[in-house]
């Protein structure tokens, strides 16, 4: 089945108002921007998503919120995006705080048909005991709170730990970036770019992937892909000008050395 559209258009245009979305990436890297824009060109709003930031101001998923278009986030990390800790702190935005492994293993089990997971992560805080704040009042006060989740003891005799049940996170849709991806939809990631891309493409019931080289069907070879086709519904190539628009987070530099005969020269 040769599953690409023509456009990022065409690909989001029945998002509708009110859905779930796994959106792949991780802080600006391996983010579907050009399937972003797209589906904030089509207007959709009251988004419920889940990622594990919500990109930074002015990019990424942050043009999403900027619009408004967020209602709920699922997230990790609020980080470098000043405009999603406004919206959360000023009760404009619901956000569940979730640890990244936490995150991604809520996600993968969601695609593998597993409901709930026990984890030891959040044992003894409010994570498992329930209180975090998830919606704040226009007064500062908390209006919704994470409610306590089941906890239980496992193992052999003598050893048992606690452990806290985690729900699996299904969405109506997900929107992922690969580097390769072929008309069936067997996707390849790029190194770091791999990310949260897998698992959130594992996630939706309809996986959109937007890729910078499209091939045909059998061109890449079977163990070289990260996620099987069988997961994603609907491909889109990237021209060159949208392939190649990847921002830097935090440019960084360091002294060098001076080359043997260049001294007072620099």
């Amino acid at each position: 089945m040769d599953k690409t559209f023509s456009s990022a258009a065409a690909a989001v245009a029945d998002i509708p108002d009110g859905a779930s979305i796994a959106v792949g990436g991780f802080g600006l890297v391996g983010v579907p921007i050009v399937l972003i824009r797209a589906l904030l060109e089509v207007g959709s709003t009251n988004l419920h998503v889940a990622s594990n930031n919500c990109g930074v101001d002015g990019w990424g998923l942050g043009e999403l919120l900027r619009e408004g278009r967020i209602s709920r986030v699922i997230a990790s990390y609020i980080g470098e995006n000043r405009d999603f800790a406004r919206r959360y702190l000023g009760g404009e935005l619901e956000v569940e705080l979730t640890s990244q492994g936490t995150l991604a293993e809520r996600l993968r089990a969601g695609g593998t048909g597993i409901p709930a997971f026990f984890t030891a992560s959040g044992v003894g805080t409010m994570v498992a005991d329930g209180g975090l704040p998830w919606r704040y009042g226009p007064g500062g006060e908390v209006v919704v709170s994470s409610p306590p989740k089941e906890t239980r003891r496992i193992g052999s005799l003598g050893s048992e730990k606690e452990y806290v049940l985690e729900e699996a996170i299904v969405t109506d849709y997900a929107l992922v970036r690969a580097a390769k991806g072929d008309r069936h939809g067997n996707l390849v990631f790029e190194k770091s770019a791999r990310n949260f891309n897998p698992v959130a493409g594992m996630a939706g019931r309809i996986t959109i992937a937007e890729v910078d080289e499209l091939v045909e069907s059998g061109e890449i070879d079977p163990d070289q892909v990260h996620l099987p086709g069988i997961y994603v519904n609907r491909i889109v190539r990237l021209g060159a000008t949208d392939a190649a628009d990847l921002p830097i987070e935090k440019i960084t530099t360091r002294k060098r050395p001076v080359s043997a005969g260049l001294e007072g020269k620099l």
